[in-house]
C-alpha cells in the first residue's frame, strides 16, 4: 500500500500538471453565469475536464440534467465524495464564487484521483446545480446519490478562512390571495381587497419580528399587487423566507409566520393559499473532526483557518446543510476576496475571477485532496467521524429533508 506521505508527493505533483486547466475552468464558468438548473455550460465543461483526467464521468445524473457524477477507484475503502456547485446568480453573476467552488471541487478529485487505487479507497465528484434557491443537493439525496457516501467535502469561497459558515435552516413560501374585484369608486364595498390582505400579512409579520430570535430571520416581497389603481384588486402574491438555527426552530417559527398571514387574509375577508416554493434547506452540520483535518490540512498551503466570530462571521443558507444532516461534511470558508467583501454583492463577483481566487482554487485543491487521502490511509477518522456526526444529528428533525 503506498505510504501516506509517496501519496502527497503523487496529489503535488499531480496539481503542477493541472492547475492551468483549473483555473481556465473557473473562469470559463464566471464568464458564461447561468443560473438554477440552467447550468448547461459549466455541466458540459466540468464533464469533459474530468473525463479528460480519466474518471468514469456520468452526465445528467440521477435524472437532474446538469447534474453530474464522476466516480474513481474500486477499492472497499472510505467512499469520499467531494462537490462541486456552478451556478451563478440572477443579474450579478458569480457573486456567491461558485465557479471557485466548481473549480477546487473538480481539481481536489482530480489530484486525488491519482492515488486513491493504490489506498483502497472510492471517490465521487459530484456536480450539484442550482444552490441558489433550487436545491440541487436535495434532488440528488432523495435519488440516492448519497446513500454509498461516507464523507461529503466541499469548500466556498468568502472574504476570509473559516472552519465554518455560520449556516441556518430556511423555508420558502408562495403566498396567494383571493378576494373580489370592484370598482375602486363607483362600488368599492362590492370589492374585497386581495392587496389589503398581503399588506396586513405582511404588518402581522413586521410586528412579529420584534418577537423572535436574535438569529432567526423573516423577510418577503410582493410579486403581485393589482393591475390598475382604480380595481379593487382580486388577487395578490407574496413570496417568504422564513430561517432558523434548526429544523424544529424552523418549524415552531413557520406556523407563527403562516398565522400572521392567514390573520391578514381573515381581516380582509379574502381568501388565502400558502405553498411551499422549493426545499427546505436544513442547518449545516459541520463534522468537527474533518474540520480538524481541513485547519491542519490549509495551514500546509499556508492559510490559517479560524472560526468565526462577531467581526468575521458569514450567515447564510445553503442545501449542502441538507448533506449534512445525511453524512458527516463540512463546508468551510475559503478567503478570496478583500476583507470586508460581502457575498451576493458584485464586488465579490469581480472577486471571484481574481488572482487571489485563483490561488483559492489550487489552495483548495490540495486541502481537500489531502482530507481524501486522510480517511483512505486511516479508516478509523470516518468511523469517528461517523460516530461524531450521529451525536450531533438532532433525534426529532422534521421530515422536510
Amino acid at each position: 500500500m503506498l505510504s501516506i506521505e509517496d501519496a502527497d508527493v503523487v496529489v503535488v505533483e499531480r496539481l503542477g500538471r493541472w492547475e492551468r486547466r483549473l483555473v481556465e475552468i473557473a473562469h470559463d464558468i464566471h464568464a458564461h453565469p447561468e443560473t438554477n438548473f440552467g447550468e448547461h455550460h459549466a455541466h458540459d465543461a466540468l464533464v469533459a475536464l474530468l473525463s479528460d483526467a480519466g474518471f468514469d464521468v456520468e452526465p445528467h445524473a440521477y435524472g437532474v440534467d446538469t447534474a453530474f457524477v464522476a466516480r474513481a477507484g474500486e477499492g472497499s475503502g472510505p467512499t469520499v465524495a467531494i462537490l462541486c456547485e456552478y451556478d451563478a446568480l440572477a443579474g450579478i453573476g458569480h457573486a456567491c464564487g461558485h465557479n471557485v467552488i466548481a473549480a477546487a471541487g473538480a481539481g481536489a478529485g482530480i489530484l486525488a484521483a491519482g492515488v486513491v487505487d493504490e489506498l483502497g479507497g472510492r471517490l465521487v465528484v459530484i456536480g450539484t446545480p442550482a444552490e441558489e434557491g433550487g436545491g440541487g443537493k436535495v434532488d440528488l439525496l432523495e435519488a440516492g446519490a448519497f446513500d454509498a457516501v461516507d464523507v461529503a467535502l466541499m469548500v466556498h469561497p468568502a472574504d476570509a478562512d473559516l472552519t465554518r459558515m455560520d449556516t441556518i435552516a430556511v423555508a420558502q413560501y408562495r403566498v396567494a390571495y383571493r378576494g373580489v374585484a370592484a370598482h375602486a369608486a363607483a362600488a368599492p364595498e362590492r370589492g374585497r381587497n386581495a392587496l389589503d390582505a398581503a399588506v396586513l400579512g405582511y404588518l402581522n409579520v413586521a410586528a412579529l419580528r420584534q418577537h423572535i430570535g436574535s438569529d432567526e430571520r423573516i423577510h418577503g416581497i410582493f410579486t403581485r399587487a393589482g393591475d390598475a389603481a382604480n380595481v379593487v384588486p382580486a388577487e395578490a402574491e407574496a413570496l417568504w423566507y422564513v430561517r432558523s438555527p434548526s429544523l424544529p426552530g424552523l418549524a415552531a417559527l413557520t406556523e407563527r409566520v403562516h398565522a400572521c398571514l392567514r390573520a391578514g387574509a381573515s381581516a380582509a375577508g379574502c381568501d388565502i393559499e400558502i405553498e411551499p416554493e422549493g426545499h427546505v434547506y436544513a442547518d449545516m452540520i459541520d463534522n468537527p473532526l474533518l474540520v480538524e483535518r481541513y485547519v491542519a490540512r490549509a495551514a500546509r498551503c499556508g492559510r490559517t483557518v479560524e472560526d468565526p466570530g462577531p467581526e468575521n462571521r458569514v450567515v447564510g443558507s445553503t442545501d449542502m446543510g441538507n448533506v449534512s444532516h445525511r453524512v458527516p461534511s463540512i463546508h468551510p470558508m475559503l478567503g478570496i476576496a478583500p476583507k470586508g467583501t460581502a457575498i451576493h454583492t458584485v464586488a465579490f463577483a469581480d472577486a471571484a475571477a481574481s488572482s487571489a481566487a485563483d490561488l483559492g482554487i489550487l489552495d483548495a485543491s490540495v486541502t481537500l485532496a489531502r482530507i481524501a487521502l486522510d480517511c483512505w490511509a486511516d479508516p478509523d477518522l470516518v468511523r469517528r467521524a461517523r460516530d461524531a456526526w450521529a451525536s450531533a444529528i438532532p433525534s426529532a428533525a422534521p421530515g422536510a429533508i
